[in-house]
This record gives C-alpha cells, sequence and structure tokens, in this order.
C-alpha cells in the first residue's frame, strides 16, 4: 500500500483516518468499526462492502 495514499484516504462514512493492516489487506475505521478490504493493491472504500467488526476486533487494533 503506497504510504502517501494511506495519509489522504479517510473513512468514507465519519472521514477519520484510517489504520492499514497489513496481514489482512484492510483499512480499519476505528470511529465505525469497519474494515474495507484491499483489492490487488485497491482499496474498496464502499460502505456497503465494508466488514464490521466486533467489539473484540475493535479493542485490538
Amino acid at each position: 500500500m503506497d504510504a502517501k495514499l494511506l495519509e489522504i484516504l479517510v473513512c468514507p462514512l465519519c472521514k477519520s483516518p484510517l489504520v492499514y493492516q497489513k496481514s489482512a489487506q484492510e483499512l480499519i475505521c476505528r470511529a465505525d468499526r469497519l474494515a474495507f478490504k484491499i483489492d490487488d493493491g485497491i482499496p474498496v472504500m464502499l460502505a456497503d462492502e465494508a466488514r464490521k467488526l466486533t467489539a473484540e476486533e475493535a479493542e485490538q487494533i
């Protein structure tokens, strides 16, 4: 994932910063507890396709 792209990407819902999870290839929004997948290096920033995080997952990030 390109570092410059990570600096400008924000959650499409609440506009908060995202956390890059390299091992899972996801961008995480802590505020909304959502994980946006990264397909072939391209972030899928659609709320409908985001994975909801459990409270336990959100605490670990």
